[in-house]
């Protein structure tokens, strides 16, 4: 069989709605070519980004709060590996690579907030972007066909860790931006456009909101520290954000059920 790009496999796919399939590879596929042509000029990490309004030491370990704070994940991560391994349908493996990187950003992350800087920050940004494209993948493949799954799963796997290599490399943090961002974009627009194969798809919206409210938590990190009066940080109350909406995708998949035949025999 000839190899067909899986951006052709997408846009031709007969059994899809071609305007709204178009309207996706827009949405996901516009952000990313404006950032790396339209932007003009690398986007370098902030050289202040490493310093965190808490750096208390407990037990022998600094930056105790944002360490302590990642073991959601690890919770979370780890609830829906074991879910995917007995429960195989829809697009499972992208599944069960999604809270696969999810339970290695405990390990990341901490690593990182123990000795916040650059070298360190890799470990921390791989997990997630693994995290972030299976997420990517599952989407993807269970709304647009299961037969891109596995191609796309490994394409967007092999982009989601060359932006992280990539930034080390150049300092530009475009590419790396594009894959925190496509899934997010993707998430609502499918749910709009697209019919679902299986029910509950509402708890991917909470998930998108309460990790956008993560993000929100980052940026205000001092703030929130400063106004809980030192007793949690804005970034950690980033980390339990971002890990309750990693629950979200779990509780959809332990409550969902098939709406079509399709579905149900994979």
């Amino acid at each position: 069989m000839a190899f067909r790009p899986l951006v052709y496999d997408v846009a031709m796919n007969p059994s899809l709605p071609p305007g709204r399939t178009a309207g996706l590879l827009i949405l996901v596929l516009g952000p990313l070519a404006w950032l790396v042509f339209g932007h003009g000029e690398a986007i370098p990490q902030d050289r202040g980004y490493h310093v965190f309004a808490d750096g208390r030491s407990c037990l022998g370990i600094p930056n105790f709060g944002n360490v302590a704070s990642n073991l959601l994940f690890l919770l979370a991560g780890l609830a829906g590996v074991r879910h995917c391994l007995r429960r195989q349908e829809g697009a499972w493996r992208s599944w069960l690579v999604f809270f696969a990187g999810v339970a290695l950003v405990f390990l990341g992350s901490a690593w990182y907030h123990r000795a916040p800087n650059d070298d360190t920050l890799v470990w921390d940004r791989l997990p997630m972007t693994i995290a972030f494209m299976g997420l990517f993948a599952a989407l993807v493949s269970e709304h647009l066909g299961s037969r891109l799954e596995l191609r796309l799963l490994a394409a967007a796997l092999a982009v989601g860790v060359f932006s992280v290599f990539w930034w080390q490399w150049s300092g530009d943090l475009r590419i790396y931006i594009w894959v925190q961002g496509a899934p997010l974009l993707a998430i609502p627009y499918m749910i709009a456009a697209f019919p679902g194969r299986y029910d509950r798809r509402h708890w991917l919206l909470w998930g998108v909101g309460l990790y956008a409210l993560a993000k929100v938590a980052e940026v205000l990190d001092h703030e929130i520290y400063a106004a809980t009066s030192t007793a949690i940080s804005g970034h950690s109350v980033k980390h339990l954000l971002a890990a309750l909406a990693v629950f979200c995708v779990l509780r959809m998949l332990q409550t969902r059920q098939s709406l079509t035949p399709v579905a149900s025999s994979q």
